[in-house]
């Protein structure tokens, strides 16, 4: 029997940092977060769970892109305060489609490993496009139009939001499928550089949508409203 006991869950909110690590060739693959429940499930899975910091949620490693994680062993540091998940990993274990995490060479910028799986073929459009402009936070203003929004003024961006809904609005009133689409992703695409610019997964939204199913529209509205 595990003695999960053993683990100090306090020190960061009740999660615990994780390295997944390659059983047969050591090498480190990515690291994660687990909780108390999310270790349960992976110990009684024998499959990586992991608790998201950015989707607030638990989840399977693989659980989108079937890359999932196969548990060998879990080895647990001298402070009781970290996990290494030693692991048989199916695919890949980063979501840019390489084998690793960690591939950019921090002192020449240098990317070290080639791209195995696209990740269009296992990933939502949604999660790729989110992901992209979180890196996009480390890119030159001047050279990208996403680094040009998360770096400067907030309201310069929320500007954008509202010019862009107002185009969808036009574009609804007129009947033009083709400008009701383009105007779409064009609002979607600056709400979600929004939510990367507050560090909110759009994960989080579907939570929401998930959430309210079964409950009327009225009802919902006047839950918000009476607290």
């Amino acid at each position: 029997m595990v003695n999960l006991e053993k683990i100090d869950f306090t020190k960061q909110d009740g999660i615990v940092p994780v390295v997944a690590q390659d059983s047969k060739t050591l090498e480190i693959l990515m690291v994660a977060y687990t909780n108390k429940e999310a270790l349960e499930l992976t110990l009684q899975t024998g499959y990586a769970h992991y608790f998201s910091r950015s989707k607030q949620r638990l989840w399977k490693k693989g659980e989108t892109s079937g890359h999932t994680q196969k548990i060998l062993e879990i080895l647990l540091d001298c402070d009781n305060d970290t996990l290494v998940f030693k692991i048989e990993q199916t695919g890949v274990a980063c979501h840019t489609g390489r084998k690793s995490c960690f591939f950019t060479n921090l002192q020449t910028n240098q990317i070290n490993s080639e791209v195995e799986i696209e990740p269009n073929s296992t990933y939502s459009v949604i999660d790729i496009l989110y992901h992209t402009i979180l890196e996009r936070k480390n890119s030159d203003s001047e050279k990208s139009y996403t680094a040009s929004l998360l770096h400067g003024k907030e309201n310069t961006l929320l500007k954008k939001i509202v010019e862009e809904a107002g185009e969808l609005t036009f574009a609804l009133k007129d009947k033009d499928e083709n400008e009701i689409i383009y105007e779409s992703a064009d609002v979607a695409y600056h709400i979600l550089v929004a939510l990367a610019l507050h560090n909110i997964s759009p994960d989080r939204i579907k939570q929401e949508l998930a959430r309210r199913f079964g409950i009327s529209g009225i009802a919902e509205k006047n839950s918000r409203t009476n607290k």
